[in-house]
């Protein structure tokens, strides 16, 4: 079972010729609204993968908050322990240039209500992978970590954005996944960084891969697929919820991370992030195709 403890939002998606440098105004296509968070993300790809979710976070007493659960709720996510907060639910708002890229500012809303202490005892245990980011409070990402391993829970964390992370929290961690940027962020040598983790780090590398530096000082190189990025928003988040997924489903770290990377090409195919999460079909199809390690 995968628990998912994070962030909640609505995407305001602009499509743009190119991105803007500061001070500039660009003029850009017709806006969508589209379901999206990191946690809501990585639960649905976690969820489409095959595995069973559970959904912990906050949103507003408003029109958003269907938006943003709805999809979830129609794909078998468990959305029990969702607040409703007094805060405004999550917005992002996402400029995405023709080659793929894009430019991210969040509104936090009600993701700043998400509390820890909502999510019952009974949730964890051995049988559970935990799932959690850095768009939530931190002391509630750490709080929920803390629990978890207490439980005998296994946790998953990714450094989404780039957060400074309490170094007592590293032992309690199984793997940290992190970008390139991300994973400089830590100002740490990966392979050391590794060693304190309870099975690892996976650093990505969008279309180049992904390295896993794992515990006992080995390492994984990951191919990525080949694609012709449309928007690559949802590629992190692909990658995350399937990697879990994968995990959950007892299979080995190194299929995991092809699995994961597989996702994350094909989630660059399509425009907004939850749209693109493939399901467990195309995942199969897609990793038999990524080139050997």
């Amino acid at each position: 079972m995968i628990l998912v403890f994070g962030s909640i939002n609505v995407d305001l998606v602009v499509p743009v010729g190119r991105l803007p440098r500061p001070g500039e105004t660009v003029l850009g296509g017709d806006y969508a609204l589209f379901p999206g968070g990191k946690g809501a993300n990585q639960a649905l790809a976690a969820r489409r993968a095959g595995a069973d979710v559970a959904l912990a976070g906050a949103v507003g007493a408003d029109r958003f908050a269907a938006i943003a659960l709805n999809p979830l709720r129609a794909a078998g996510v468990d959305t029990g322990l969702v607040r409703v907060a007094d805060r405004p639910t999550g917005l992002a708002a996402i400029m995405v240039a023709d080659g793929g890229e894009n430019l991210i500012a969040v509104a936090s809303g009600a993701n700043s209500r998400a509390r820890a202490s909502e999510v019952p005892e009974e949730r964890l245990g051995p049988a559970t992978l935990l799932v959690v980011q850095m768009e939530v409070p931190p002391a509630e990402t750490a709080a929920m970590i803390g629990r978890a391993r207490a439980r005998g829970a296994r946790v998953l964390l990714n450094l989404a954005p780039a957060l400074p992370v309490d170094p007592a929290l590293l032992p309690d961690i199984d793997l940290l996944v992190a970008n390139a940027g991300e994973a400089a962020a830590l100002a740490a040598e990966p392979a050391a960084l590794a060693r304190r983790l309870r099975q690892g780090l996976v650093v990505t590398h969008g279309a180049e891969g992904a390295i896993a530096f794992l515990a006992d000082g080995d390492r994984l190189d990951v191919p990525a697929l080949p694609i012709a990025a449309v928007d690559t928003t949802g590629a992190g988040d692909a990658f995350v919820g399937v990697l879990a997924a994968a995990l959950d489903q007892g299979v080995r770290l190194e299929i995991a991370l092809r699995r994961a990377a597989a996702a994350a090409g094909l989630a660059c195919l399509e425009r907004g992030a939850q749209a693109a999460m493939p399901d467990r079909a195309a995942i199969d199809r897609a990793a038999a195709l990524l080139p050997p390690c």
